[in-house]
């Protein structure tokens, strides 16, 4: 069963959040949006929608950092939830970025199931891509994947959420930028049909 952030104890709380530090990559500047360079927003969810990384914060807080680590540059954005994940990265071989993500997930599969004496299990559903078309879809997305834990009720507001880049990216632009950014590029309905957890 998923846990929510709200019902860790404050110990509980300052570990996970430590993870912030061992993943911060500053930006130096807001992330930006160039015409002819390829963006995409990636998203792979465990089988069923099963919480598979969301056993413990432990296990959220590693998978986060392997998930980091795994890609060959830093996310533009990027959040992990008990059951799926959604990365914002630029990339000119999404190819070798999703092979890169299946290492991952056969690796983790792999570890879950000996952890838990589930041999043969299946945790993963596989992972799926879209390009970035232009400006407006690059920020809603952006705005998207740092509302996800909010949309699903893990969490009240992003920074209550330490498992994404929303605390970073809401330090770099600032909470009126940020604000500005939300209301230009709403997310109306976006992700309905695919990262709904009944579907």
């Amino acid at each position: 069963m998923p846990y929510h952030w709200r019902s860790l104890t404050p110990a509980q709380r300052a570990g996970v959040l430590l993870h912030r530090q061992k993943l911060s990559r500053p930006w130096h500047r807001p992330p930006h949006f160039h015409e002819g360079t390829r963006h995409f927003i990636l998203s792979a969810a465990c089988y069923e929608h099963r919480p598979h990384i969301g056993l413990c914060p432990e296990r959220m807080t590693s998978f986060s950092e392997n998930l980091i680590n795994a890609l060959p540059n830093a996310p533009v954005a990027w959040c992990v939830l008990p059951n799926h994940y959604h990365l914002l990265i630029r990339s000119g071989d999404l190819k070798g970025l999703v092979q890169s993500l299946g290492k991952l997930h056969g690796r983790t599969s792999f570890q879950w199931n000996r952890e838990e004496k589930r041999r043969g299990r299946k945790i993963w559903h596989g992972t799926s891509d879209r390009a970035i078309r232009d400006s407006g879809h690059f920020w809603a997305s952006l705005n998207y994947i740092h509302h996800n834990p909010v949309r699903h009720g893990y969490a009240q507001t992003w920074q209550d959420w330490p498992w994404s880049s929303a605390s970073d990216y809401l330090q770099e632009v600032g909470k009126k930028q940020a604000e500005t950014v939300w209301k230009d590029y709403p997310i109306l309905e976006y992700g309905k049909g695919w990262d709904d957890p009944a579907m």
